[in-house]
């Protein structure tokens, strides 16, 4: 069941939007070469703490992860992807790093996630970043009333196919609201004119992410971090949206 958000509850998940999203860019600003995850993931800990939110992450135990997560933030590097568990890695000249961060605030849950290089990295690994984010503009642009589903998924996989990355259809974006995970899922592929009609009210998190390489997946030990299984390079980008009257608005924007 999808829940329609008034435009006063929309206005409440910004709220949270802007917590997260200027959370991410402090923690990947401090993402520096000599800097341990450990460390980032504490950050994190200390302002969700100081804002009074609630991380959706902790203690969350989905099928796809093993046991419960005890971190705030997924911290993601180089071949890892997806729900990164923070360890004892320090940060080198050339990494590539994804942060997937959400938490609630008076209710109201947003999600986001960036990936950054750290240092120099090269320029095939910042085509990937910027890839994943031109995808995220086009799925974006498609989110319009009387649309439907298939458009956003569509849209994003056309930004892949393009630029000739192969896309994983295991995980994408999602809805949310009272609760990090809502429906509808929402691929990173599609075809346009399928699926539900995206009407106002409705909130969703879109997340095109890829790897240089493989599409598929390997889990590590942890039972929670997901690699490119040929261990190719990989980036993940997201923005919690609302769909309006007036066309998509970003609600995980740094005031």
């Amino acid at each position: 069941m999808i829940e329609l958000k008034t435009a006063t509850e929309i206005d409440k998940m910004a709220v949270t939007g802007a917590f997260v999203a200027q959370t991410l860019e402090t923690l990947g600003q401090r993402a520096q070469p000599g800097v341990n995850l450990l460390d980032l993931e504490h950050h994190a800990r200390t302002l969700v703490a100081d804002r009074g939110a609630v991380s959706c992450y902790w203690d969350y135990a989905p099928s796809f992860g093993s046991g419960p997560f005890h971190n705030v933030i997924c911290l993601s590097v180089n071949d890892a992807v997806l729900h990164g568990l923070p360890w004892d890695y320090t940060l080198r000249d050339g990494d590539v790093l994804t942060l997937d961060f959400a938490v609630s605030i008076d209710g109201w849950v947003a999600d986001a996630a960036i990936t950054v290089a750290v240092g120099n990295a090269s320029p095939v690994d910042i085509a990937l970043i910027e890839s994943t984010r031109r995808a995220l503009a086009a799925g974006i642009a498609a989110a319009v009333p009387g649309g439907h589903l298939g458009d956003i998924s569509a849209a994003i996989g056309a930004v892949a196919a393009a630029e000739g990355y192969a896309v994983n259809t295991d995980f994408g974006g999602h809805g949310l609201g009272r609760t990090m995970h809502e429906d509808p899922h929402i691929p990173n592929v599609g075809k346009r004119g399928r699926g539900m009609r995206l009407k106002p009210g409705m909130t969703l998190a879109l997340e095109p992410w890829w790897a240089r390489g493989s599409n598929e997946l390997s889990v590590d030990p942890d039972g929670w971090t997901l690699r490119s299984a040929d261990g190719s390079m990989t980036a993940h980008t997201e923005h919690t949206i609302a769909i309006t009257e007036d066309g998509p608005r970003i609600l995980t924007l740094a005031p």
